[in-house]
């Protein structure tokens, strides 16, 4: 069903980083006037989660040398040289095919990234290691891809393509995770079911992902050749755009425009409207944090990546959880913290517009109180070396095992 022209403008609007933080910000102002029915804020706590978050940041990074929030990051947990030795694997092929095998092992991480639980753990055979969380997602999704577990092609294990993907099993998957009645995974379903979408998906976008052999990594391609000609820069925004258009139809049905599935976009009351779309607020969590993914390999290939600030904080359960536990956030009613919820309901949402917000602010005091800029710590930096590993810190300081202090009944596909 074709769109109109003012349903293609809304859901065009809705898959840019400005109209997450126009809505947010939306929320944002109505938090500040005590207008929303679950949160309020308290900006006299910011310089205390700035520091906080500067004092996690030495302790990870001393140098301050930090690298960006991205799955790359969990694959190096243990002190582990697994990416050395996957670098060291590739270097038979051109730079642009390792780049290539680079997006198809972050992209199928990070769709299987969503949250864990606390119950399940991994260990990893060739160390013994034993990993919990993400990190413990991140090795052995890495583990099962270097194994083949994703690709069609036994005489290519190193890939992940259309049929390797839409034919996984929840054997093999279960199997790769070490699921078991005693080791739970949460949503293992919700996880096969995104990949097995994202291989249907992505044979209906050959411009994107080629037509021979469908692969996510094709992207490197479409975004080498949409470049100016010459250039070798390319804009964060138009790394999500893709993402977000080659990718939108993998996730479930929720809200949708016409035929398009919105993803990651979800209703708040306080913001109806007569416009089109007005109530909806996008945060594309797991799709920008897929692109913050995406960003090192296509360093590797001599590209500086620009307008880094464009894309906004994540907003999920650590850098929500740091907002609350810090104090910048505070719950009407303690009640809250007693119950589970939805990734759509009205309290989840709202935490979660809050939570963009205030990284926007917690990011200029750390700046501020550094004297630096955007382009010496841009956020993707801060998120790696403050908030979200703040979230963490704190957490584990206030909660037995760490958990965040509102619980989400996740469907493993949000968070």
């Amino acid at each position: 069903m074709k769109l109109s022209k003012i349903e293609l403008e809304t859901v065009e609007y809705l898959r840019t980083p400005a109209a997450i933080r126009q809505k947010c910000d939306r929320l944002f102002n109505l938090a500040v006037e005590d207008k929303l029915r679950y949160f309020r804020v308290d900006l006299t706590q910011l310089d205390k989660a700035a520091n906080y978050a500067i004092e996690t940041t030495r302790e990870q990074y001393p140098d301050f040398n930090i690298p960006f929030h991205s799955r790359w990051r969990h694959f190096e947990v243990g002190n582990v040289p697994r990416l050395a030795e996957f670098d060291a694997a590739l270097t038979e092929f051109s730079l642009i095919e390792q780049a290539k095998i680079k997006f198809d092992l972050a992209i199928v991480s990070v769709l299987l990234d969503a949250g864990a639980g606390a119950d399940w753990q991994y260990c990893e055979p060739e160390t013994k290691l034993i990993y919990r969380r993400s990190e413990g997602l991140a090795v052995a999704s890495f583990r099962m891809f270097c194994q083949g577990v994703f690709s069609s092609d036994s005489d290519f294990p190193g890939q992940a393509d259309s049929q390797g993907l839409s034919q996984l099993t929840v054997e093999k998957l279960a199997a790769g995770f070490q699921v078991s009645p005693d080791n739970p995974l949460i949503s293992l379903s919700g996880r096969l079911e995104l990949l097995q979408r994202l291989g249907n998906t992505i044979c209906q976008h050959p411009r994107l992902f080629g037509s021979e052999n469908p692969r996510p990594g094709n992207l490197v391609k479409y975004l080498l050749d949409t470049r100016s000609s010459g250039s070798n820069t390319i804009k964060a925004a138009e790394v999500l755009s893709a993402v977000l258009t080659g990718f939108g139809e993998i996730w479930p049905g929720r809200y949708a425009i016409g035929s398009v599935n919105l993803g990651d976009v979800w209703p708040h009351p306080a913001l109806q409207g007569e416009n089109l779309g007005a109530e909806l607020v996008p945060f594309h969590k797991l799709s920008q944090w897929l692109t913050y993914s995406l960003f090192e390999p296509l360093q590797k290939l001599g590209l500086e990546v620009v307008g880094l600030d464009e894309l906004t904080g994540l907003a999920e359960y650590r850098n929500g959880g740091f907002c609350l536990d810090i104090g910048l956030l505070q719950a009407k009613d303690l009640a809250i913290f007693e119950a589970s919820y939805l990734p759509g309901s009205e309290i989840i949402v709202e935490w979660r517009s809050l939570t963009v917000n205030l990284l926007d602010k917690i990011a200029d005091s750390i700046r501020e109180k550094l004297h630096l800029n955007s382009t010496e710590l841009p956020l993707v930096k801060i998120l790696q070396g403050g908030t979200w590993a703040a979230g963490r810190k704190i957490a584990a300081e206030l909660r037995t095992g760490g958990v965040p202090p509102i619980q989400i009944k996740s469907d493993g596909t949000v968070f």
